[in-house]
């Protein structure tokens, strides 16, 4: 994880490619015009929903800007609105294909402007944000995302839910024509009649129920029809990783993968990669939500890293994404904000166990040794070994344990899980295993945990996966480790990585005598959080095998971009799971299958 940090020759790089290494940030233009559009559309959608807006100074102003077609009423101008809105989010980002929608919708409010309210200076806006947006079309060029044909039932839900509550809004604001006095009930019901057309319960007096009629339509219409477009439109499914892809990596990591011991995870499959135009470095990642999240240091020689790196960056700004890398080392964090002018901020440390100065003696392992030494007692085993020495059947039920137990409906791991276990790939992994012969035999015999670690290099390993029964007695993984630490020696392993413990050194100091005030806040808010993220208990669980601590960074773009790679990350750890139920989920969203693989992601705590 150390060695002098790689750096190009000739001089300094170009101002034109040191912007472009700099990733994807907002131009003006597409910011300004994403505002106008956003503003435009709340604009409208007030004109549509509530009645007085459309006599009061603000719908003077929204008369005149594009997409308020004026004698169209409530209904044209509500759908105007929300899909300005839509087409706003796209803009920003300088999709290509959200610039092909304003310009086409556009003319069309220019001409609504003039033929329907004859609105000379409506129109030249309406032709003037255009000219702007082909004038600046060089500035709208990023890809389409990764997207699949689920995005439509996700949309349905999102964009139903939001019709029927905006829907509530149309009908209520007119309570002054309203016959009678419709419950709440009534209300919802005419809701949803009106999303199909149908006439509900509810009436008014005048024209005001053509006018909530339409409205109600209208919202109808958004919803069906950009279900439809979601639905039938081509398919870009999330980049995995092809076999030509993983055997490259192996490759890389046969020479160079002793340096980062989050090298191996780089070959999880629902992963993308880049390479170096030499191809001797590579970076790996996962786009999520508009974030393209790499985790670990480039894998290969690290003289090749910024090549590999600056063609992360030109993916990023292609398809205007996020980039992000989640725990590099001290060494690539250096390199990613050196080559590419992004930051760095310490995220946690790595517990890193070094084999030959491990022991069980010593009052600071003394609660280990002890609850070791009881579970022994009550008659449990152990056995480590190597992946290719167990046989089929053996392994099969190894996989079907590590499934079962898993605490979690939804499979987590991304940065520090490789997320399968028994790839024919994979042999020198090692798998650490707790048995009870005298126990009462269960559908895994007398299997009662598991623990998985892929190599690092050819001298050490990093822990993958701990599972155990819940049935069996606690301090499995404990147990486990211990043995696979004594056993190490045995396989030529001389470094071990545990579990990663996120914020530490602010845990570990916040405790302390003498920590301030803000300190001991901080520690007190993680502590907190420590009931849903496992950080307070993946730090001590840690603290207890005296291991030597290895910081790891997140590199980021600007300090408004945290919240959202935040995100994205739980995402993809699967803190966060926004998936539909995997009955329903598109099959090319898979992973590429593998006769001797389980496709599920495994998490390194219990």
């Amino acid at each position: 994880m150390s060695g002098e940090v790689p750096h190009r020759s000739g001089g300094a790089r170009p101002d034109r490619v040191r912007r472009m290494l700099r990733g994807p940030r907002p131009e003006a233009v597409p910011v300004l015009v994403a505002r106008a559009v956003a503003f435009v559309g709340l604009l409208d959608v007030a004109a549509g929903v509530f009645p007085r807006f459309r006599y009061s100074r603000m719908h003077t102003i929204a008369e005149v800007l594009p997409g308020a077609f004026g004698p169209f009423a409530a209904a044209l101008s509500l759908s105007a609105g929300i899909l300005l809105l839509l087409l706003a989010h796209g803009l920003r980002r300088r999709k290509r294909r959200a610039w092909r929608a304003a310009v086409l919708l556009l003319p069309a409010g220019a001409a609504a402007q003039f033929t329907y309210r004859h609105s000379v200076f409506g129109m030249l806006i309406s032709l003037a944000l255009l000219a702007l947006l082909l004038r600046h079309r060089d500035e709208f060029d990023a890809l389409p995302d990764p997207r699949s044909r689920w995005r439509a039932l996700a949309n349905f839900l999102l964009m139903g839910t939001g019709s029927i509550l905006l829907g509530l809004v149309v009908v209520s604001v007119h309570g002054r024509r309203m016959v009678g006095a419709p419950s709440l009930a009534d209300r919802l019901t005419h809701v949803v009649y009106g999303l199909f057309g149908f006439e509900g319960p509810v009436d008014y007096t005048g024209p005001t129920s053509w006018t909530v009629a339409f409205s109600l339509g209208a919202l109808g219409w958004l919803t069906a029809v950009t279900t439809i477009y979601l639905a039938f439109r081509p398919e870009h499914p999330a980049a995995r990783l092809t076999e030509e892809d993983e055997a490259r990596l192996r490759a890389l990591l046969a020479k160079h993968g002793g340096r980062d011991s989050l090298g191996h995870f780089a070959l999880r499959r629902d992963k993308a990669v880049v390479f170096s135009p030499s191809g001797k470095a590579a970076v790996t990642y996962r786009v999520v939500s508009g974030v393209m999240l790499a985790s670990g240091d480039p894998i290969g020689d690290v003289e090749a890293w910024p090549g590999a790196i600056e063609r992360f960056m030109d993916e990023a700004r292609a398809h205007s994404w996020t980039p992000a890398v989640m725990g590099c080392s001290e060494t690539g964090g250096e390199v990613w904000t050196r080559e590419t002018g992004l930051d760095a901020l310490e995220l946690g440390d790595e517990a890193v166990v070094d084999v030959k100065d491990f022991s069980l003696s010593g009052r600071a392992m003394r609660n280990v040794r002890q609850m070791v030494k009881r579970i022994e007692r009550a008659g449990y085993e152990t056995r480590v070994r190597r992946v290719r020495d167990l046989g089929d059947g053996e392994l099969e039920r190894i996989r079907r344990a590590a499934e079962d137990w898993r605490g979690t409906d939804t499979e987590r791991g991304f940065s520090m899980a490789l997320g399968r276990v028994g790839d024919a790939g994979d042999g020198d992994c090692l798998i650490a295993t707790a048995h009870r012969a005298d126990a009462e035999p269960g559908p895994y015999g007398d299997l009662k945990a598991v623990l998985h670690f892929v190599p690092w290099g050819t001298d050490g390993a990093s822990l993958d996966l701990m599972r155990r029964d819940r049935s069996a007695d606690p301090g499995m993984n404990e147990l486990l480790i211990v043995a696979a630490l004594q056993a190490a020696p045995r396989f030529g392993i001389e470094r071990v990585s545990l579990n990663f413990a996120m914020f530490r050194s602010a845990l570990a100091r916040g405790e302390k005598i003498g920590a301030g005030p803000v300190l001991r806040a901080w520690r007190g808010l993680l502590v907190f959080l420590s009931r849903w993220f496992q950080i307070e208990s993946l730090y001590k669980f840690n603290a207890k095998f005296q291991p030597r601590w290895e910081p790891r960074f997140v590199v980021y773009r600007s300090s408004r971009d945290l919240p959202r790679i935040g995100f994205a990350a739980m995402q993809a750890e699967g803190f966060v799971n926004l998936a539909p139920p995997r009955f329903l989920r598109h099959r090319a969203l898979a992973p590429r299958p593998c006769p001797h693989s389980l496709a599920d992601r495994g998490v390194r705590a219990a």
